[in-house]
């Protein structure tokens, strides 16, 4: 058994987690193995490889919530953790019936080629020192170039007083390259990221030239872009962009929590027209080597693909087993935690607009005057009310239906809500980005998408003045 645990030792520490009342509790174990490896100034300058070992045990009593962890995975030392969390629930709440615990069948086979706990460290600095040659081949002007590469084996195993057990394996790698590019005493930078739930055969199919190449060229880009307009004007958000405004000013007010909690704009309108028919916003776990991919979440909820808003209709919130309980409702799989010293809470997976039927150049083809975003920057989100400022981290101009000058130092800003309510076209392309989305402390693997799509007026803040 993994973790030389029996399925009668986690039974046993359960049912003395319940043993001064509750409602329900659930034991997280996890095994996880990292490397991290920083390519700067020409010079790998860091390297690390980590190997944590621990369980989180969760108590819910009412509507309350007791959570403790231990590096201590012997009978003994669980035990101890669950009379820890035992004390809270002490005041009262209802003792959980006998329960034998029933393996969860697993949804797919995780198709890793190459699993990188089994490639040596020398061949994943050279994928590194890769990534940075290509960058600063590109041109003269590149002086800076950073490389960040990072991979994860997790291995876990859940169970709950509802009887549920269930094993799982997560391997996750990445590359992110950001080049610095300087002319005239003007500095430019450009990003580019990739990351694949699946082994170093990742790399196989997008090289790390390839990503270097992207971010440097960006950089070279922005040092000849024009200063971009301020004003209101029609936007294109193009596939390139990946799915940032959609994960920012949508996804997060989605969040069965912050609903709950009163802090979404999207809270008790579900069955409501909250979007433009022309807009279907997906949250789904089980897209193959996508990033923000699982078979299961951090509950042993299998994965499934959400409908948050089908046709311009609000379906659904994201939700865990918790926030789940107190509508009725089952969980969406969408119970995740940073590791086992975290406990769950509603998060996104892989989160994206669904294509439509318009061609991308024809979108771009009947806009007369306007914005092309193709990459996103940062930027920040008042899920209360949906307001949203951006950053462009490369846009044109569109003048006469034709993409003409680079611009830079442009912002979107706007309100989410409002911008799915006026979007007019959505194109049949589809581009993913990922990244790691924080909340509550706590970060997670997710990515977002999105189709080519136009927002006929939105704010865009400049440095240039309109004609």
């Amino acid at each position: 058994m993994p973790f030389g645990l029996s399925k009668e030792d986690l039974a046993a520490v359960l049912a003395a987690a319940l043993a001064g009342g509750g409602d329900f509790a659930d034991l997280f174990l996890e095994e996880r193995l990292t490397t991290t490896i920083t390519c700067e100034d020409d010079k790998v300058e860091r390297l690390s490889t980590g190997h944590d070992v621990g369980a989180g045990l969760r108590l819910i009593f009412g509507e309350s919530t007791a959570y403790a962890y231990t590096n201590d995975l012997t009978p003994e030392g669980l035990n101890a953790l669950a009379r820890t969390v035992a004390q809270a629930a002490r005041a009262g709440g209802r003792r959980a019936p006998v329960f034998d615990l029933r393996r969860q069948p697993v949804p797919y086979d995780l198709a890793v080629q190459r699993w990188p706990d089994q490639v040596a460290v020398g061949e994943k600095v050279l994928l590194v020192e890769r990534a940075n040659a290509a960058a600063r081949r590109e041109d003269g002007r590149i002086k800076q170039v950073l490389v960040n590469y990072g991979d994860t084996v997790q291995r876990v195993v859940m169970a709950n007083t509802e009887g549920v057990y269930a094993e799982d394996e997560r391997v996750r790698t990445r590359l992110a390259v950001q080049a610095v590019a300087m002319s005239n005493g003007r500095l430019q930078t450009g990003y580019e990221a990739v990351g694949s739930f699946g082994g170093l055969e990742a790399f196989e199919e997008c090289r790390p030239e390839a990503v270097a190449a992207v971010a440097a060229r960006r950089a070279l880009l922005m040092l000849e872009a024009r200063p971009a307009p301020t004003g209101r004007m029609a936007v294109v958000m193009a596939a390139e962009a990946g799915g940032t405004m959609i994960h920012e000013a949508c996804g997060h007010g989605l969040e069965a929590d912050l609903v709950q909690r009163g802090l979404s704009v999207y809270a008790g309108r579900l069955g409501e027209q909250v979007a433009v028919p022309l807009v279907t916003v997906i949250d789904d776990a089980t897209l193959a080597g996508r990033y923000g991919s699982f078979r299961f979440d951090d509950e042993a909820t299998p994965g499934e693909k959400t409908v948050l808003i089908e046709r311009g209709i609000l379906r659904s919130y994201m939700y865990d087993r918790l926030t789940a309980r107190r509508e009725g409702r089952r969980s969406s799989g969408n119970g995740r935690r940073e590791s086992y010293q975290f406990r769950p809470i509603p998060r996104m997976r892989n989160t994206y607009i669904l294509p439509g039927e318009h061609d991308a150049e024809e979108i771009i083809r009947r806009t007369a005057k306007g914005l092309l975003v193709k990459k996103m920057g940062g930027g920040q989100v008042n899920t209360t009310n949906g307001d949203f400022v951006f950053d462009v981290a490369e846009g044109y101009l569109i003048e006469g239906g034709r993409v003409t000058a680079p611009v830079r130092g442009a912002t979107l800003t706007g309100n989410g809500p409002e911008v799915l309510r006026t979007v007019d076209m959505v194109g049949g392309d589809l581009g993913f980005s990922i990244g790691i989305c924080g909340k509550n402390g706590q970060g997670v693997p997710v990515s977002d998408a999105q189709p080519t799509m136009r927002i006929p007026s939105l704010v865009v803040g400049g440095t240039a003045c309109e004609d």
